[in-house]
């Protein structure tokens, strides 16, 4: 009988643990009111969601670790298709758990035009569901924040090289109003 109750007590915490951590990883769903956030950007500026009241969107394109082929690619593009996206009333930025001055150096080498976005604790990555916790940084995913507060799209599936442009035509897709 002790045997039997070891272990059903047993499958019990294991079959919790792994019901809490399937919970955790999927995040955020669509129409969910988005966590608010204050992050430090490649700027120097603190920036938080509600800074951006009254944009139509708010868009934060996570990606793993700064100065890596991949990273390199994506912020990149979002550099190179600035343009496109910012006939969009929107605020962008792209963001990883890497410290500050990381992605301060990281956006000057690249010459982008704004923001890199640091959380280097993960608070802000954990609570919008891109946090890999086993990896210890964001995945590659990008949440679109609409004027509302709440999410209008998550991408899990970004190609890194074309991202900039793939932003600008989810954000025509969702119908956000140009300037």
């Amino acid at each position: 009988m002790k045997s039997f109750l070891t272990f059903a007590c047993t499958a019990a915490l294991v079959l919790g643990a792994l019901t809490t951590r399937s919970i955790a990883a999927e995040g955020l769903k669509v129409g969910d009111p988005a966590p608010d956030f204050e992050l430090v950007g490649s700027d120097g500026k603190t920036h938080k969601l509600a800074d951006y009241k009254g944009k139509q969107a708010v868009v934060i394109a996570w990606f793993p670790k700064a100065f890596t082929g991949g990273c390199t690619k994506e912020c990149e593009s979002f550099r190179d298709n600035g343009k496109a996206i910012r006939e969009f009333d929107v605020a962008y930025f792209t963001a990883s758990t890497d410290k500050a001055e990381l992605n301060k150096k990281f956006a000057e080498s690249l010459k982008v035009d704004y923001p890199i976005l640091s959380d280097p604790e993960g608070k802000t990555a954990t609570a919008l569901g891109v946090f890999n916790a086993d990896k210890k940084f964001a995945n590659r995913y990008t949440v679109y924040i609409g004027k509302d507060g709440k999410i209008l799209f998550i991408d899990t599936k970004v190609t890194a090289a074309s991202h900039g442009t793939d932003v600008a035509a989810k954000l025509k897709e969702l119908g956000v109003a140009k300037k």
